[in-house]
């Protein structure tokens, strides 16, 4: 692809802010239909117990009042959530019923849903839903998950769901010869990606056409239109996702959740459009949690510091069932914890477990996230325990570009290889130290000033991006000389009305003002795997330039006939056809019907942005505060469509992973209560907690594996933060021997490490 227009690459502002700024944007909340009605959910208040009766005669008796559904009108048996990633067998028993029957497992499960004439009217009948529930005990903690004293699912007898296992190599020759071993455990609390803007559906139904739309799809509409249709018994093609304006998603929107289901149910049962809007304490109870892991991990090196091999073992909590995503953390923290280095022997595993909590899923950075933060630690220990400079080490252990592709631990049972598909790691290291001003600044390390300890770390991570199969575009040539981009990448709040603008417009070298980019909504392509994995300017980017091949040359193809040429004569340039002997005319005059051309883009290999991270931070040891003085990032993405954009989306990803190594906890009691479960006690990063931030995004070594040359970038500035923010503390209290190996770093926390 050689462009003319030369839009990829320019710093334009978002076309999407125009409307928000001006408060046109519409959000689900903002979607109202004639003659509808309102859902709530009446949700368990007991963690773990068994169903005897829901009482819901009072509440189906109040003036306004619809319908009260339970299990028991969805049928037999009651649908469940299905997986979407990794669908295997050993999962299936932990899938989550769309309303709960015979027991309840985490608090916040459905149990009911009420629909009546106004919101007001459906919580007032919720008051009224009675549910005798008998408690059992509650699991909460991996110890209990694992004794299996109690087990959530008595079929299968376990709280153990599967064990992932990472291999490459040999690690139990690799230990064997090592000269220097250490081993650690480390904890990561479950925190989650709260989004702005709850969840929402509207959803109507059309007895006549029998055909039902549901607005409030996000990330991926067309699999959740086919397991909606699956619980429904409906056809795929009877039911219309339609996307709109969201606040955020981070990998938890979007997913399939009961409501997904149950409004839809609700609204085909009544016959009336039916309308649910999460409330913030709903989305802290079921909205998917994210990342708590317990890991005992071992690193092997030589005297010099070549690190030779990781093993060990890591537990993670997933929650009370397995959802669509479910298992993706959890494999994810085994097949990354080597990251960006050169590491040979590999022997890791990850066992999910189940407990009495909300169920987990993704959170931008899966598992990515948590072995950074177990790895970089380690990589530090071993510096300070070796003598050795902990850059140098880093650089020692850098994948090298001539090493590219670089292939990662197997994972298994679902089978996964994967390869680093080029960098030049230790190149983004260097600029990453000079931009941060490490010479100076190491200075400081450990120094009293004003009252507080100083300490800077570093650290360097990849990003993995691209997931496939396929993604799909369609381009259509309006008969006024516009054209409308329909792809099935979904808007989570990354622009990419923006960015595929930008993509298609120097594809058919057209002005960037004649693109109009329409997104996500099941109607508008064939097929689409929407947004996920940093994955929509990959994918979906490379199926425009595809589709625009396509477009071209039928473009050329109606010009020839109008201008009287073989289709090889027609050349196409700033909105005209033009034929031999100066002959021309304007595309907008080409038909009088729109001409349209749909291309898919198929790719299997995955894309690795690569970069550094480093941080200052200042510690009151009286408090145990931790102010961030300053954050600094360089990362290589391939290409950039859009420097702009691309540099608020790092920025963000840094503020939520500082928000996750320094604030952010759901905290359950022992009998599986949320005691966060409010802005108030669940504190997340504000507008000036972390006033500088800067962050460097750079386009040094196209990917080899798509057209574009581009790297997935939505997430990788939030992986390395944990343990570079954890390594920069304990370098500030190294007199006191601090050494952290549990997030989140709170002033609690660090003063009992002081202390």
């Amino acid at each position: 692809m050689k462009p003319r227009n030369l839009l990829i690459g320019s710093p334009m502002e978002r076309v999407e802010d125009f409307r928000f700024l001006r408060g046109d944007g519409r959000f689900v909340a903002d979607v109202n239909l004639e003659g509808q009605l309102h859902a709530v959910i009446a949700r368990s208040a007991v963690a773990h117990g068994r169903i005897r009766a829901i009482h819901t005669g009072d509440a189906r008796a109040m003036a306004g009042v619809r319908a009260v559904i339970t299990a028991r009108d969805l049928g037999r048996p009651v649908p469940v959530i299905p997986l979407r990633l990794q669908p295997l067998a050993e999962l299936a028993p932990f899938r989550q019923p769309m309303l709960a029957h015979g027991k309840v497992r985490f608090v916040g499960e459905p149990l009911a849903v009420i629909v009546a004439d106004s919101p007001q009217i459906a919580e007032d009948a919720l008051d009224r839903i009675g549910a005798d529930i008998e408690p059992l005990p509650a699991i909460v903690d991996r110890e209990h998950a694992e004794a299996g004293e109690t087990v959530l699912f008595e079929d299968h007898g376990s709280n153990v769901a599967i064990r992932w296992t990472a291999v490459r190599g040999d690690a139990g020759r690799a230990f064997a010869n090592a000269q220097y071993v250490r081993k650690e455990t480390f904890r990561i609390q479950r925190h989650a990606a709260l989004f702005l803007e709850p969840r929402g559906f509207v959803a109507q139904w059309d007895g006549r056409a029998r055909k039902l739309t549901l607005w409030g799809a996000a990330k991926v509409a067309f699999a959740n239109r086919k397991i909606l249709a699956a619980a429904m018994g409906l056809a795929e093609q009877q039911i219309e996702m339609i996307e709109v304006d969201v606040g955020g998603g981070f990998g938890s929107r979007g997913e399939f959740y009961p409501e997904d289901f149950l409004i839809p149910f609700a609204a085909r049962l009544l016959n009336r459009p039916v309308k649910w809007i999460e409330d913030r304490r709903e989305h802290l109870m079921t909205a998917n949690h994210a990342r708590e892991t317990e890991c005992e991990i071992e690193i092997a090196a030589t005297g010099d510091g070549r690190i030779l091999g990781l093993r060990g073992r890591s537990w993670s909590d997933n929650g009370a069932y397995i959802r669509t995503n479910g298992s993706v953390a959890p494999r994810n923290v085994a097949q990354f914890m080597s990251g960006p280095y050169h590491i040979e022997n590999i022997a890791l595993s990850t066992t999910q477990l189940i407990t009495n909590k909300t169920p987990a899923g993704t959170y931008r950075g899966p598992g990515r996230f948590e072995a950074d933060f177990v790895r970089e630690r380690l990589i530090d220990l071993m510096a300070k325990d070796l003598g050795l400079d902990r850059v140098e080490i880093r650089r020692r252990n850098l994948v090298r570009e001539n090493q590219m592709p670089y292939p990662l631990a197997t994972i298994t049972p679902y089978e996964s290889a994967t390869e680093l598909d080029g960098g030049d790691y230790r190149q983004l290291l260097d600029r990453c130290l000079e931009d941060f001003g490490w010479a100076e600044k190491v200075k400081l390390d450990g120094r009293l000033i004003d009252g507080r300890y100083h300490g800077i770390a570093i650290g360097c991570f990849i990003e993995g991006g691209g997931a496939g199969p396929s993604e799909d575009a369609r381009i259509v040539l309006e008969s006024d000389g516009t054209y409308s981009v329909y792809v099935g990448s979904a808007a989570v709040g990354q622009g990419i009305e923006t960015i595929m603008a930008q993509i298609a417009g120097d594809a058919l070298e057209a002005p960037f003002d004649r693109i109009r980019v329409r997104h996500g909504s099941t109607g508008d392509v064939a097929q689409g795997h929407g947004s996920y994995h940093s994955r929509a300017t990959v994918m979906g980017g490379s199926a425009i330039v595809l589709a625009a091949e396509k477009l071209r040359d039928k473009l050329r193809e109606v010009a020839a006939r109008a201008l009287g040429c073989e289709p090889g004569e027609v050349t196409l340039d700033s909105g005209t056809a033009k034929g031999p002997a100066g002959k021309s005319l304007a595309l907008s005059e080409l038909s009088e019907a729109p001409v349209e051309a749909e291309a898919t883009y198929r790719g299997d290999k995955h894309t690795y942005a690569y970069g550094s991270l480093a941080a200052h931070v200042a510690v009151d040891v009286k408090t145990g505060h931790v102010e961030v003085i300053d954050v600094a990032s360089i990362k290589d993405v391939g290409r950039i469509i859009n420097p702009a954009t691309l540099h608020g989306q790092a920025v963000g990803a840094i503020v939520q992973g500082l928000g996750g190594a320094l604030l952010e906890h759901l905290v359950y009691d022992g009998d599986g209560q949320l005691l966060t479960g409010t802005l108030a006690d669940y504190m997340v990063p504000s507008a000036g907690c972390f006033p500088v931030i800067r962050s460097t995004v750079v386009e040094l070594i196209p990917s080899p594996n798509n057209p574009l040359g581009a790297k997935g970038g939505g997430e990788g500035e939030i992986i390395p933060v944990g343990g570079v923010i954890a390594n920069a503390v304990a370098a500030a209290l190294a007199d006191f021997g601090v050494e952290p190996m549990e997030l989140p770093l709170s002033p609690p926390r660090i003063w009992a490490l002081i202390g």
